[in-house]
């Protein structure tokens, strides 16, 4: 994993897979029964316990905390709350160019304390050959959901803010992107190896949108990790963004499912090593769809070093373990 990131050659790609330990095995779910999803973030010991479940039943080739993209906002000012059937509510949003002052700026990390013991528990508790992977929410998305108040189909809130108080939304993305570089180096100080940043929302805007409002701060978040450790870099949405995540930073740049892996790469350039990027819808077929469909995207690769092997997104809660194991033993004996 670690030679991928740097693009030097392997004796087969690596695999790991975003949400890897979720709603779709029985363990975790047994898990979940007895704890709620923040109050499992926030045990690290428990949210150790759960990873390295996971990447001792898959087999994968490197493991990811298991954390959430929002706790950040907590000791920044934001009141969080993750509701059953609506996922993460934000009950003060920032709706106007004053309410970014109501938005903290992240000095002191005592009250991520707890991540940082799930990246310590968790890296103690792995074999040394597999790496761990902390990550944070990019500043586009954290600020979307500071401002909406949860998730959204249009992020009309957030376009408006962007649009019609421009100095306001450059204060507010300065503020997150200080914040998360923070945060980034603050899991690599505590053992990460590789740290992701996920800009999950940012496939809502065009590349001109991107380049004026958001690139500058993605590049901001980035930088200081990128000079300790390989960043992943993922967005999600609209492959024409690809070679303005480049631009923004990351030695590894995230495909999702929506391009061809060989185009992408072409796009995104091969000075950079790329992760993905399989239909997570694959996953809900039949195990002879998920050796093809794997096999397929290995061959869009065509044996360059620096492909990492993942899903375009997070593995669905509805999907066959039996399958997700596929894809796993497709990729490491190919």
């Amino acid at each position: 994993m670690m030679r991928a990131c740097r693009r030097e050659p392997v004796e087969r790609t690596p695999v790991w897979l975003m949400r890897q330990a979720g709603r779709y095995l029985p363990e975790y779910r047994r898990v979940r029964e007895k704890v709620g999803f923040m109050e499992l973030c926030k045990n690290p010991s428990l949210s150790a316990e759960v990873m390295l479940a996971t990447v001792s039943r898959l087999g994968v080739d490197a493991a990811i905390i298991f954390s959430d993209l929002l706790p950040i906002l907590e000791p920044m000012g934001m009141d969080l709350e993750f509701t059953v059937g609506e996922g993460p509510v934000i009950h003060n949003p920032l709706r106007e160019a004053a309410d970014v002052e109501r938005l903290r700026e992240l000095d002191d990390l005592d009250q991520l304390s707890f991540v940082m013991d799930v990246v310590r528990a968790t890296r103690a508790g792995l074999d040394d050959s597999i790496p761990l992977i902390g990550f944070a929410g990019a500043p586009f998305t954290l600020a979307s959901y500071c401002i909406e108040g949860g998730s959204s189909r249009a992020w009309l809130h957030t376009k408006l803010f962007m649009y019609r108080q421009e100095s306001a939304w450059h204060d507010l993305m300065d503020r997150l992107a200080r914040a998360v570089s923070r945060y980034l180096v603050a899991q690599l100080d505590a053992g990460a190896q590789i740290v992701q940043l996920f800009d999950s929302w940012a496939g809502c805007l065009g590349p001109d949108d991107y380049r004026r409002y958001v690139l500058p701060h993605s590049r901001t978040a980035i930088a200081e990790a990128s000079r300790r450790a390989p960043v992943i870099h993922f967005a999600t949405g609209n492959p024409s963004l690809l070679p303005l995540l480049a631009e923004a930073g990351g030695s590894v740049i995230g495909i999702d499912w929506r391009i061809d892996l060989g185009q992408a790469w072409a796009a995104v350039g091969y000075d950079r090593a790329v992760q993905g990027n399989l239909d997570p819808a694959v996953l809900l077929t039949d195990r002879d769809t998920v050796r093809r469909r794997t096999q397929e995207v290995l061959a869009q690769a065509a044996g360059r070093p620096g492909h990492i092997f993942n899903l375009g997104h997070g593995v669905l809660p509805h999907t066959p373990v039996e399958n997700v194991l596929e894809l796993i033993a497709t990729v490491q004996g190919a």
